[in-house]
């Protein structure tokens, strides 16, 4: 097995709205409801948190909320 690599700091920060996104990602909220309480469709969502993903090098929302915390861009 490979072993991990280490969280490379992110190109570029993330944006107003995907920290909005992150922390909701956090909470568990669904794509669904994200769009809905952003006012935008649900494939911005989507297109949000493939740039979160990016960013923060994660390959998964839990993954990229862990990354967050550790970053501090969610506090618990």
């Amino acid at each position: 097995a490979a072993a991990p690599q280490p969280v490379a700091e992110s190109a570029a920060p993330l944006t107003a709205r995907e920290l909005e996104v992150l922390r909701m990602l956090a909470e568990g909220v669904a794509n669904k409801t994200i769009a809905w309480k952003l006012a935008i469709s649900e494939h911005t969502v989507k297109f949000h948190v493939a740039q979160i993903l990016g960013k923060l090098n994660a390959g998964t929302r839990t993954e990229a909320v862990t990354v967050g915390i550790r970053k501090g861009l969610i506090l618990l």
